[in-house]
């Protein structure tokens, strides 16, 4: 059973009580963010809870067990704190969220009632959408290593040990031509078909500068390039926008020893036997399954 402060506990059990929301957000980069349900500003910790109008939550869902708790925050764009371009760029993802129960009277009689994370956002043309999880759905994550056919490294990060300021690696280039998500490009001419899809692309210029994007295929058919992003930008793409991408890498062992050199570095395990290798079984005159090396 949750038990409240003594104060809080005697507000509560009042006949009528001047109870409110706040939300405690944290985003990836440190920056601290209060909002709260309540017409006026309402200062603690440190953080000023800025009211919001057209920012509402719904019901909260809680049970016992390993479930993971919900909750959907809406909210319409017009918060000076909350932009598209932030929310596109990814700076709410996996954002450290604390739901306070307060009275606002007197903001020193408050409680904790939820931890989590934000999950999934969704953005229209007017409003988003945010979902918190609760502490549970960190259970459901995987930790530490598992045996997989695929490298679970971050193609450049220490266990890779790939140089991607390598200019084999990481090219830059200007838009020249744009139809939504697909891109034709100047200066990548020099690197092969296919060498950058799965890569990561980086505004340098234009509205989009300073954002990051994944890029979903890369062609290269000797007279023209060009680049499909997974998502569309926020902002549009305009001729001229510069860039540089960093080459994608599929995490399989020949693209780490044909394409990156370092098969030393692979962190996979290419040669688990698969599923047929499982349900097969041994044959006359055949060497699958006769107990031979399966690697040589």
């Amino acid at each position: 059973m949750r038990r409240f402060s003594d104060d809080f506990a005697a507000h509560i059990a009042q006949g009528a009580t001047t109870l409110c929301w706040c939300w405690r957000v944290t985003r990836k980069d440190s920056v601290r963010m209060g909002f709260t349900d309540h017409d006026r500003a309402l200062v603690f910790d440190g953080v000023s809870f800025e009211p919001l109008s057209g920012f509402s939550g719904t019901e909260i869902e809680s049970s016992l067990g390993l479930a993971v708790d919900n909750l959907d925050v809406e909210g319409a764009l017009s918060s000076d704190a909350i932009t598209e371009g932030d929310i596109a760029a990814g700076l709410y993802d996996d954002a450290e969220i604390v739901l306070f129960r307060v009275n606002w009277q007197d903001v020193s009689q408050r409680e904790i009632l939820k931890r989590g994370s934000i999950g999934e956002v969704s953005r229209g043309e007017l409003a988003f959408q945010a979902e918190f999880r609760s502490l549970a759905h960190r259970l459901q994550q995987t930790v530490g290593r598992t045996y997989q056919f695929g490298c679970d490294a971050v193609l450049g990060d220490a266990r890779c040990g790939v140089n991607l300021e390598d200019p084999a690696f990481k090219g830059t280039g200007a838009a020249t031509s744009v139809s939504e998500r697909v891109v034709q490009v100047s200066g990548l001419d020099g690197f092969a078909d296919d060498h950058f899809s799965q890569g990561r692309l980086t505004w340098q210029t234009g509205e989009n500068e300073g954002q990051t994007v994944k890029v979903k295929a890369h062609q290269n058919d000797g007279a023209m390039v060009e680049i499909t992003l997974w998502q569309r930008p926020v902002n549009p793409i305009a001729a001229g926008d510069t860039f540089t991408v960093l080459a994608g890498c599929p995490h399989t062992f020949e693209a780490c020893q044909a394409k990156f050199d370092n098969a030393v570095n692979f962190r996979g395990f290419p040669h688990i036997p698969g599923n047929d290798f499982v349900l097969g079984y041994a044959r006359q005159n055949e060497e699958d399954n006769d107990g031979s090396p399966i690697v040589r």
